[in-house]
């Protein structure tokens, strides 16, 4: 395996895991006053028939931000695809009570993307997320190129100063990302209209529809970025061609998120993340893998000669 493919893999890696973390929670959030509103709200709405006015699903959908939000973890199932350059699925559990911790298993179902994970005997990754890095285990074959080591290492700080503006952000959001924040990002909008009622799941549902721009979004909820790093991130958003992303959303009859589906257009082409929740409250550990079978990304560009700075 040569190293260009060794660089280029983790690089693959580090993209593909980090926007499953994202996706398996939502893309954003807002400052999260309005969210918490109690349930007894909402219920006065639908008891005077407003449930199906704007005004009555955004009471609705405080009350699943609140709700969501305070039930800490759940199972995930959830797909990803970017027109042609990939697509990928994934399952396992996360925790968002202290920051976003969890594993996912990743599988790599098509796109050049599987194609490059492929070359080094990987069509699946576990990742690992934990407050400060995310881990991704790879494929024997890898590791015999990578100095032996199985899992590479991806520090929210490194991602951020390798990443620019976008970098920052996803350490934002990678460190205080909640399935809830999906619900919230309707609410950030004030599009959002009641879409009629499903089974999702098993699980009857209310489903709720609205349009988010994109880059308003991010200045409103990159609470810990500079005013450099927003125009930045604004910037590498318009090159990509994102402009707005749409948001699906199904809420059970407990006012939690069942579903959420967003989809935006890009220059790669269609964008499209699908997460289902269930058994919320579920136990979540998770630890970092051994420090001896552990690649760190940043130090592994340098090793294969990308060097520090590397984009």
């Amino acid at each position: 395996m040569k190293s260009t493919t060794v660089r280029r893999t983790a690089s693959v890696v580090a993209v593909t895991a980090a926007l499953a973390g994202v996706a398996a929670c939502g893309a954003g959030g807002s400052s999260g006053g309005a969210a918490h509103r109690d349930g007894k709200a909402a219920a006065g709405e639908t008891a005077r028939g407003g449930a199906d006015t704007p005004a009555g699903a955004l009471t609705a959908l405080r009350t699943a931000a609140d709700s969501t939000g305070r039930a800490d973890s759940a199972r995930v199932d959830m797909t990803v695809s970017m027109g042609t350059l990939m697509s990928m699925k994934g399952h396992g559990a996360l925790s968002w009570g202290h920051g976003l911790s969890g594993t996912l298993t990743l599988t790599y179902t098509g796109g050049t993307v599987a194609d490059t994970m492929r070359a080094t005997g990987t069509t699946s990754v576990q990742a690992r997320y934990l407050p400060d890095a995310y881990y991704a285990r790879m494929s024997d074959a890898f590791a015999a190129q990578a100095g032996g080591k199985h899992w590479i290492r991806y520090g929210y700080d490194d991602m951020a100063r390798l990443g620019g503006g976008s970098g920052a952000y996803l350490k934002d959001q990678m460190q205080n990302n909640t399935p809830n924040q999906a619900v919230k990002l309707l609410l950030a909008s004030g599009d959002v209209k009641r879409a009629g009622e499903e089974r999702i799941a098993g699980v009857h549902t209310t489903h709720y529809h609205g349009t988010v721009n994109v880059a308003d979004l991010a200045a409103r909820t990159g609470h810990s970025l500079t005013a450099a790093q927003l125009a930045d991130m604004k910037r590498q958003l318009t090159d990509s061609g994102i402009t707005t992303d749409t948001v699906d959303l199904w809420i059970d009859d407990r006012n939690l998120l069942v579903r959420k589906v967003e989809s935006a257009d890009t220059a790669k082409g269609a964008l499209t993340t699908t997460a289902t929740y269930g058994d919320y409250g579920v136990k979540v550990a998770v630890g970092a893998p051994p420090r001896g079978d552990t690649a760190d990304f940043k130090e592994l560009l340098a090793a294969q000669g990308a060097g520090a700075g590397a984009s």
